[in-house]
């Protein structure tokens, strides 16, 4: 390394020592120009000897320097003020360009209530008043601001919660769930994927499916909810949506009620009962998903289920529902959120900050009919439902072999790929996993769909051009710590997205 750095040195100390003398140069001639003992010395050296027209000329080269310094001078000052001018120029520009968008945000949110505003006018977009002037859709005295909710208070008075006795096994759940599928409502599902499914529930509340167009992604959803007896709520996803109103709806100034939407209403009918209810975004992505759903993703992220509500109104009325704690409502615990996306050109990417806190799954393929015997649904409850993937995790955890060589892997990505898999996903594998095994899965089937859809789905973010050598040094390391053929999702991927290249 001596011999290396002694090159290194020659070889570029000529540059360095003309940078030195360059600015050493330049001041040493600032220093020359200004240096007035100097002047004096010359004029005193030759004051004697100039008379006459000798000090004239003496009195001109005096006046002439002094000019020369003053220009110089001048020069300088002109260029520093230019500068500053710029500089406060550009920044004035920076705070325009800053309340511009302010200005644009403030624009859309009075479009927003505009739009909602509209929603009390007639067709000929004219408010409707009572003869006494008071519009008609107003609040009267001794309603609730919440009707849906308040409706619930009612349905639910005398309610006695019915008791659930449940005896399957997780694997017995996707077998029987397939075959209802199948034999009631013709949809047909490859066993793989209702495992993958299934398992999801237990490590996330945000589940994606995704794929391409007719593989049946609103489908399953839409059978699950049939299969638990508790029918889906499905919410179609509008490319308007900007904000968690979409979700949660809102309280309208002008009339004193709460605009409520359908999953708010079943976020607060799930309070009242332990059944599953599933709550499905189709289309998700034909508007920004970290727009509307931020404020649930946050919540659903939080480790204290207590924490788990959302402010709804700022305070307190006397016919507020009942279930509404100081304007504050409690997000259930048994309620899933399934999202499905197509990626095309007319909808948005789904960022990392979305896919990190959901379990994304690929329907890319269409499952062969099949013969299934007459199944009849399940009538369960979320408590019995998390007790299984309590059981799996406890009977089924991930091997210390497997976790070592997942931390082998995730040293392996970070020196080559500089990705790391974050603690996120690691709590997400160990929940996952142990249920995917339950299910009927295998242990390294499980580890290697995850992987591959929640760890190297974030290299097409990378410069693929740069990566491009390095993905089949990544594929030989899968088959070196897991077996060979043991990843096929990992390979499968990568290959995928070496063609892309």
């Amino acid at each position: 390394m001596s011999v290396y750095g002694e090159f290194f040195t020659k070889f570029m100390g000529p540059l360095f020592e003309g940078f030195i003398k360059i600015f050493k140069g330049l001041g040493e001639g600032l220093f020359q120009m200004f240096n007035v003992v100097t002047y004096i010395t010359v004029i005193g050296d030759y004051k004697s000897d100039l008379k006459g027209l000798g000090l004239l000329v003496m009195v001109l080269s005096i006046v002439f320097l002094l000019a020369i310094m003053a220009l110089i001078v001048f020069l300088i000052y002109k260029s520093v003020k230019t500068y500053l001018r710029y500089r406060r120029n550009v920044k004035k520009e920076d705070m325009l360009v800053e309340e511009i968008d302010s200005l644009n945000n403030e624009i859309f949110k009075l479009k927003r209530n505009a739009e909602k505003f509209s929603e009390l006018a007639n067709a000929n977009g004219e408010i409707e008043y009572n003869e006494d002037g008071t519009p008609k859709n107003e609040l009267k005295e001794g309603e609730s601001r919440f009707f849906k909710l308040s409706t619930v208070d009612a349905k639910f008075k005398d309610y006695t919660p019915e008791e659930i006795v449940n005896n399957f096994t997780l694997e017995s759940f996707c077998d029987t769930f397939r075959n209802y599928s199948a034999s009631k409502l013709h949809l047909y599902y490859d066993i793989n994927l209702i495992r993958l499914f299934i398992a999801s529930f237990a490590s996330n509340k945000l589940i994606i499916l995704e794929g391409i167009s007719g593989t049946g992604k609103t489908s399953l959803a839409y059978a699950f909810g049939n299969f638990v007896d508790n029918e889906t709520t499905v919410a179609s996803v509008q490319p308007s949506w900007r904000d968690s109103t979409e979700i949660f709806g809102y309280f309208n100034e002008f009339t004193k009620k709460f605009n409520e939407t359908e999953i708010l209403e079943k976020m607060y009918e799930a309070q009242y009962d332990d059944e599953v209810y599933i709550t499905l975004l189709d289309e998700m992505n034909i508007s920004r998903v970290e727009y509307y759903f931020a404020e649930m993703l946050s919540i659903l992220e939080l480790p204290n289920k207590k924490d788990w509500v959302v402010e709804l109104v700022p305070n307190v009325w006397p016919n507020d529902p009942i279930k509404l704690e100081n304007g504050k409502l409690k997000i259930p615990e048994n309620m899933w959120y399934i999202g499905t996306i197509n990626n095309d050109d007319s909808t948005f990417m789904i960022t990392d900050k979305v896919y990190d806190r959901a379990m994304p799954i690929a329907i890319d393929d269409k499952c062969e009919e099949f013969e299934a015997p007459d199944t009849d649904k399940i009538k369960t409850s979320y408590k019995y439902l998390e007790s299984l993937f309590e059981k799996a995790s406890a009977e089924h955890p991930v091997s210390q072999e497997n976790l070592d060589k997942i931390a082998q892997l995730d040293r392996y990505v970070i020196d080559h790929f500089r990705l790391a898999f974050g603690n996120r996903i690691v709590k997400q594998l160990k929940e996952f996993v142990p249920a995917f095994v339950a299910c009927g899965g295998e242990e390294v089937a499980g580890i290697d769909y995850l992987i591959a859809h929640k760890i190297l789905r974030k290299f097409e973010q990378l410069n693929l051009a740069y990566i491009k050598d390095e993905i089949d040094g990544l594929i030989n390391y899968f088959e070196k710590l897991f077996g060979a053929g043991k990843t096929p999702e990992c390979k499968a991927y990568l290959l995928r997205l070496k063609k892309t290249i």
